[in-house]
């Protein structure tokens, strides 16, 4: 996957009724990844996609799916959504006691793994499988909607995980950031060390989604990230 950008628009915030016309704003974009927001009411006071949307959307594009768990027990949904089309899954470290066993299912489905983190809990709570997944997901919203503002002190957590896992080696776990992900905040973001950017109101909210989607690439070339 190596360290090059790499944009997500989720589909959080997509016209729900004409999927296709997100999968071609991103394919126009040059987006390189589609993020799908999974969440159960539950873990989130919020209710979205199930494994049926992507397997409706797995024919129609070649872009990266990238499936983000917001649900308790991720264990359950692993394989429908492998099955699916889902290529890299990720489920959250508050929402389960056995992660280890999450990541052994997701490995075994022949899935790129991801761990993501809520704002309020601390870094070191995945640090003892941070070896085991491809991703670590920064929330830099509470996880619940799409649309909401970059939470202060996001930055710093970005910084001290990319400071963590160099230090570690483990320069290959990819840091993904979601939430509140604007044009204006993207530099910072990207010179913090987030390899993926994942913005849903931003892209599927502007006038011109296929040029947002663009100029995120633009920002990123801007800080020497291609």
């Amino acid at each position: 996957m190596g360290s090059e950008f790499k944009l997500a628009p989720s589909i959080l915030s997509a016209d729900f009724s004409n999927l296709q016309s997100a999968l071609d704003i991103c394919e126009g974009g040059g987006a390189d990844w589609i993020h799908v927001d999974v969440m159960d009411n539950q873990f989130v006071p919020n209710l979205t996609i199930g494994p049926p949307v992507v397997k409706s959307l797995r024919p129609r594009t070649n872009k990266f799916i990238d499936v983000h768990l917001m649900v308790l027990e991720p264990e359950r949904l692993v394989e429908p959504f492998a099955r699916a089309g889902a290529d890299n899954i990720t489920f959250h470290i508050e929402a389960t006691d056995d992660p280890k066993k999450v990541i052994d299912l997701i490995r075994a489905a022949g899935k790129m793994v991801g761990v993501s983190i809520k704002p309020q809990t601390p870094l070191d709570s995945i640090f003892s499988i941070v070896d085991k997944v491809n991703l670590v997901l920064v929330m830099s919203v509470e996880p619940g909607f799409g649309g909401q503002d970059y939470l202060p002190g996001s930055t710093e957590r970005i910084v001290e995980l990319k400071r963590y896992l160099s230090n570690q080696c483990l320069d290959r776990v990819l840091i993904e950031v979601d939430g509140g992900i604007k044009l204006q905040n993207a530099e910072e973001v990207i010179s913090a060390g987030g390899n993926i950017l994942v913005a849903g109101s931003e892209v599927f909210g502007s006038d011109d989604p296929v040029a947002t989607i663009r100029e995120f690439y633009t920002k990123a070339e801007a800080v020497g990230i291609s």
